[in-house]
């Protein structure tokens, strides 16, 4: 049986979708906070399991049985997070889960300067540490996030950040279909694997696709981190967002999200969504 996690959110989400194309829905348990979300795969015959990291009694009956169990990372705010990744991998591996999977992130590392990045490092160090089998998806930033990471170019005209660097910007469904592929290999993906699409383009040269994608030139600035910041608070941002957001870009700039790897591609049978199929979808909605 294949577990699921977060089912009720876009990426898992998406996951369930790609895998109840070839795996019969009674092979498949989706585990969430609010069983009443997850009716739709309810309805397809799909067990439902109510199952809350912040609540580790939960976990072990959400878990039982599951001969692979897909973790979704945690975003709960204001939260201990590796402390949730921590009480779900210990309820896994009390009830006997064949193999944990986790949704990490390119560039998991404990010195990133982007918070979650040192999130999934310390999350992948948990796992190695569970003596159970494990499979980490190194997931390349989501190309959606170029929706509030550009800014607003489209009325300025101009893609000003506060640091430059390659990006391999992976589309979200792109990733949540190769998650099913793994799930369905059997294990043939160990520690961690690195799911990316076949390019890494700097915010410059995605200002340059912009500028192709809209037919008008699109500027480039990089601005110094504190004129971005107070530019950024006086637009109407929590300032706390807006240093949590410079942590990408100082990441991107390090060259932490550089990295392309053709698993994705391999995966999926074809190649991955580009920045610029995400920009002119963008620009079309």
């Amino acid at each position: 049986m294949i577990t699921v996690t977060g089912a009720t959110g876009a990426l898992n989400g998406a996951t369930v979708e790609h895998l109840l194309r070839t795996v019969p829905a009674r092979d498949v348990t989706v585990a969430v906070r609010d069983v009443a979300k997850a009716r739709r795969f309810a309805d397809r015959g799909v067990a439902v399991r109510q199952g809350d990291y912040a609540d580790p009694d939960s976990l072990p009956a959400a878990f039982e049985g599951a001969d692979q169990l897909l973790l979704v990372s945690s975003n709960q705010p204001g939260a201990d997070t590796v402390a949730l990744h921590r009480a779900a991998i210990d309820a896994a591996v009390a009830v006997g889960v064949g193999r944990i999977l986790y949704t990490s992130h390119q560039g998991a590392a404990p010195a990133s300067p982007f918070v979650p990045a040192v999130v999934h490092a310390a999350t992948e160090d948990l796992l190695s540490a569970s003596g159970t089998p494990w499979t980490s998806l190194r997931n390349g930033f989501y190309a959606h996030s170029l929706t509030w990471l550009l800014g607003p170019w489209r009325e300025t005209g101009v893609v000003r950040v506060p640091a430059d660097g390659p990006v391999s910007w992976t589309a979200r469904d792109d990733a949540a279909e190769a998650a099913a592929a793994v799930l369905v290999s059997n294990g043939a993906y160990d520690g961690p694997v690195t799911l990316t699409a076949s390019a890494a383009p700097t915010f410059g040269e995605v200002a340059a696709i912009a500028g192709e994608v809209t037919g008008h030139p699109v500027g480039f600035e990089v601005l110094a981190e504190d004129d971005w910041i107070a530019a950024q608070v006086a637009a109407g941002q929590d300032e706390r967002m807006a240093r949590f957001l410079l942590g990408m870009y100082q990441a991107a700039a390090d060259g932490l999200f550089a990295g392309t790897d053709p698993l994705l591609t391999a995966l999926l049978g074809r190649e991955p969504r580009t920045v610029r199929d995400q920009l002119t979808e963008a620009t079309a909605s």
